[in-house]
């Protein structure tokens, strides 16, 4: 597929300015907010609201609410984003210079805030997941759409205070768990040895650059992980990139709510995630998804949604 040619001069026309330019420079990076784009760019909420809204209509960029926030990121149409892509790499390095540095500032002040709420709460962690719905229900429901194994390895990215491995690491040769959390690395050695596993290895490690090899686990777990990240797509895409064929990924995270508070009080920064939308993610990744599993609280509160995906096992090749 390709623009036309009323559709490439609108686009052009959009990106004609240097505001925009910027911003097309920025949200390839990651998604961002309006706050975090006025703050880096150092203009004003409505100001930068009316770029976006001409890039916007543009198909340049995609907006989507989230709470009482709004995000905005490059468009996922292919032919726009080779225009877009092609701009940027037309544009001198340097001029953005300024930029990222004011994004790298907003992603330490949220890293963080993060940061400083995970090590406050780690002590409580298992205490706060609770509240969301039956911990028992959604264990059971994990444990079924994982399969009975016995697998090879297990990974999970994201592990907090390592109940994910507990839990599933006995079907497991062995496990890796990571965390950018020292605190909870802690945490989750103190439970894996109660649980007497011996075969887990706990990892300080970034889920968007796990420096794990390609296509090295039957089975990687994102439990409850996603809603908290900036860019939650590219931490699915690192997930699918470790599942071996024949291996699954299993995600865990909220369905779409309204609950305001938890992006303020618990550093939330999406509230839940689509089936359609982590069914994009997953297919991009190279993955096929299976039906999604939703788990509505007892009373008012959240949804636990349960994705899984397998990678395609190799054909075996025919004997002559």
């Amino acid at each position: 597929m390709s623009l036309t040619a009323d559709q490439t001069v609108e686009a052009l026309r959009a990106v004609g300015e240097p505001t925009r330019l910027r911003v097309l420079s920025l949200l390839a990076g990651e998604e961002l907010s309006v706050v975090e784009l006025s703050r880096i760019l150092d203009q004003s909420q409505p100001r930068v609201s009316r770029h976006l809204k001409l890039m916007a209509n543009a198909g340049l960029i995609e907006r989507f609410p989230d709470g009482a926030r709004v995000f905005y990121r490059l468009s996922s149409d292919l032919p726009a984003r080779r225009l877009i892509d092609t701009v940027l790499d037309l544009l001198d390095v340097s001029a953005g210079e300024a930029d990222d540095r004011r994004l790298e500032t907003v992603r330490r002040d949220r890293e963080a805030a993060a940061g400083a709420y995970f090590e406050r709460v780690a002590p409580q962690w298992d205490r706060i997941r609770s509240l969301y719905v039956s911990e028992s229900a959604v264990e059971a429901a994990i444990t079924r759409a994982a399969g009975n194994g016995p697998f090879e390895r297990v990974v999970d990215l994201g592990t907090g205070s390592g109940r994910m491995l507990t839990l599933l690491g006995k079907k497991a040769k062995m496990s890796v768990g990571l965390d950018l959390s020292q605190n909870m690395l802690n945490i989750a050695r103190a439970n894996v040895t109660k649980a007497g596993l011996d075969k887990v290895e706990l990892r300080h490690g970034d889920i968007f650059a796990t420096r794990l090899p390609e296509q090295s686990a039957d089975l990687v777990i994102v439990h409850q992980v996603l809603h908290y990240l900036a860019d939650p797509a590219a931490a699915v895409a690192e997930a699918a990139r470790l599942v071996m064929p024949g291996g699954r990924l299993l995600i865990v995270d909220f369905a779409p709510h309204q609950l305001e508070y938890l992006r303020e009080e618990h550093q939330h920064r999406r509230l839940g995630f689509a089936d359609d939308e982590m069914g994009r993610w997953l297919t991009a990744a190279g993955l096929k998804p299976s039906a999604p599993i939703a788990l509505p609280p007892d009373t008012d509160g959240l949804t636990v949604s349960i994705w899984t995906a397998e990678r395609p096992a190799v054909a075996a090749e025919k004997v002559a």
